[in-house]
C-alpha cells in the first residue's frame, strides 16, 4: 500500500461534489468536529464503560473513555508524523503531517456503535438471535445477514452509524473522509468470513467500505472480494484504545476500592522495572514524594505509563512499517512492545479479568443488560414484523423517525430495531423497559 493513496480528503456521500469548500479547519479537523457535536457521540456519556454509571465516585463512561483515547491517539499520530520526517521516509503526501487529527477523530468515534450496559451489550444482542426469540428469523435471512445479527459487533455498528443514510439524514451519513472511516475498521471483512464477533461492516454497509477501500487502494486478501488488510492508521487507533482501557479501568478500580493503593501503585511501577528504567523510576519516585493525595499519585503514575507505552508503540509501528504496508503484520502494536512493559500489561490484564471485570457491581449491570436488551429486541422486533397488530401500532409510535425509513425485507426491519436499541443510553433503555413491562408508568406534570 502507498501512503500517497491511503490519505485522502474525499468524503463519503460527496463523491460527485464539485470543488472544495473553504474552511479555516483542515478536512480531518472537520471530521473530528462533526463527531464531537453529534447526538450519538453525546449519548455515550450515559453508556457504561465497565463500572456502573457514577454515583458519588466518578468513573469512566463511554464518552470520557473515548475522549481520552482520542487524546492518546492524537499524540501517537503526531509522534509518527514527526518521526517519519526525521527518518526521511520520503512520504510525499502532505496529508501525512495531519495523521494525528485522523487518528484522533477515529478514536473519538471507535465506541459509538457499542450498545448500552458495557461489554455485555454486544453479546446480549447476539444471544437474542442465537438462543432467544430471534432464533425463529434464521430461515428468512441469508447466511451473511444471520451472521451480522448472531455475531453483532460494535465496531461494525460504529461504521454503520457514521456511514448509513438513516431516515432524514444526508447520503453518506456523517460525510466523513475516506481515510478517517477506514481508520476505525479493525477487522476489515464481513461477518461471514469469521466465526466470532469481530468484523468490520454489516451486509447493508459493505458497499460503502468497498468504495472506500478501492479509492484508497487498501490491499485485498487472497482476492476475496470483501476481505482486506487493515489501513495502517488502524494500528494507532487500536494502540490508543489498548493503552487507555487497561490503565483507566485500573484507576477506576482503585477509586472504587476494588484494588488497594499499594496494589495499584505496584501494578503501575511494574512498567519501570529493570536496569534500563532505573533513572526514570528514580524520577518518578521523587515526584511521588511531593504529592500527598493517593488519587493524584495514581493519576501521575498512570500518565507516566501512558507516555512510556505511547513511545513504545510508535517504535513498533516503525519497526514493522514495511510489514504493515504489505498487510503482513498480524499483531497489535502493544503485543510487540518491550518485554518489561509487555509483562506489566499481562499482569494487569490477568488481574482485571479476575478482580475487576468480575466484580459484583460489574456483573450486576451485565445481567440487567441481558434482560433489558433481550426484552426490548423481542418486543420491537415483533412490532416491526407485525405492524398491523394494535399493540405493535402503539409500540412503534415510540420509535424515533430516523429509524422509520422504508424497510422492505426482514433483514432491514430487524436491523432498524437493532439500530434503535443499540443507540440507547443505559438510563433510557431501563426506563423504556420498565414502561413496556408496566413496572413504571409515565408521570404527567
Amino acid at each position: 500500500m502507498d501512503w500517497n493513496l491511503l490519505l485522502s480528503t474525499q468524503r463519503l456521500g460527496q463523491e460527485s461534489r464539485g470543488g472544495e469548500d473553504h474552511h479555516n479547519r483542515t478536512e480531518f479537523q472537520r471530521d473530528y468536529d462533526r463527531i464531537i457535536f453529534s447526538s450519538p457521540f453525546r449519548r455515550m456519556q450515559n453508556k457504561t464503560q465497565v463500572f456502573p454509571l457514577p454515583g458519588s465516585i466518578f468513573v469512566h463512561n463511554r464518552l470520557t473513555h473515548s475522549l481520552e483515547v482520542a487524546s492518546v491517539g492524537r499524540s501517537l499520530g503526531n509522534m509518527v508524523a514527526e518521526k517519519a520526517d526525521q527518518q526521511k521516509l520520503g512520504i510525499s503526501n502532505p496529508l501525512f503531517l495531519e495523521i494525528g487529527a485522523v487518528v484522533s477523530a477515529a478514536c473519538l468515534s471507535h465506541d459509538m456503535g457499542n450498545p448500552p450496559f458495557g461489554h455485555s451489550g454486544e453479546n446480549a444482542i447476539s444471544q437474542f438471535f442465537l438462543k432467544g426469540a430471534g432464533q425463529s428469523l434464521k430461515s428468512e435471512l441469508s447466511a451473511g445477514q444471520w451472521a451480522d445479527f448472531t455475531q453483532f459487533d460494535g465496531n461494525a455498528n460504529a461504521f454503520r452509524i457514521l456511514s448509513h443514510q438513516f431516515n432524514g439524514r444526508r447520503p453518506g451519513g456523517f460525510a466523513l473522509t475516506y481515510t478517517m472511516m477506514a481508520s476505525i475498521i479493525k477487522y476489515p471483512y464481513e461477518s461471514e468470513l469469521t466465526n466470532k464477533p469481530k468484523f468490520g461492516f454489516f451486509q447493508s454497509d459493505k458497499e460503502n467500505y468497498r468504495k472506500i477501500a478501492e479509492h484508497l487502494q487498501i490491499k485485498q486478501i487472497q482476492a476475496n472480494p470483501m476481505k482486506f488488510v487493515r489501513h495502517p492508521l488502524v494500528f494507532l487507533v487500536e494502540a490508543a484504545d489498548d493503552i487507555c482501557y487497561q490503565l483507566m479501568d485500573l484507576e477506576d478500580a482503585h477509586k472504587l476500592k476494588i484494588l488497594s493503593f499499594d496494589q495499584t501503585k505496584e501494578l503501575f511501577l511494574n512498567f519501570f522495572k529493570g536496569t534500563e528504567n532505573e533513572k526514570r523510576l528514580t524520577r518518578i519516585e521523587e515526584t511521588l514524594r511531593l504529592v500527598d493525595d493517593p488519587n493524584e499519585q495514581i493519576a501521575y503514575l498512570r500518565a507516566s505509563v501512558i507516555g512510556k507505552l505511547a513511545s513504545e508503540c510508535v517504535r513498533v509501528f516503525f519497526d514493522k512499517h514495511d510489514q504493515i504496508l504489505t498487510g503482513n503484520f498480524q499483531r497489535t502494536l502493544i503485543e510487540s512492545i518491550d518485554p518489561v512493559s509487555l509483562e506489566a500489561t499481562r499482569i494487569i490484564r490477568d488481574l482485571s479479568y479476575k478482580k475487576i471485570y468480575n466484580d459484583r457491581s460489574v456483573v450486576e449491570v451485565e445481567l440487567a443488560g441481558y434482560k433489558i436488551i433481550g426484552t426490548l429486541l423481542e418486543e420491537f422486533t415483533d412490532a416491526v414484523l407485525h405492524p398491523e397488530e394494535n399493540f405493535s401500532k402503539k409500540l412503534l409510535l415510540l420509535v424515533p423517525d430516523q429509524y422509520r425509513g422504508i424497510q422492505e425485507t426482514t433483514y432491514e426491519k430487524v436491523q432498524s430495531v437493532i439500530d434503535f436499541v443499540s443507540g440507547m443510553t443505559d438510563v433510557y433503555a431501563l426506563d423504556l423497559y420498565r414502561k413496556i413491562k408496566g413496572i413504571n408508568l409515565p408521570v404527567i406534570g
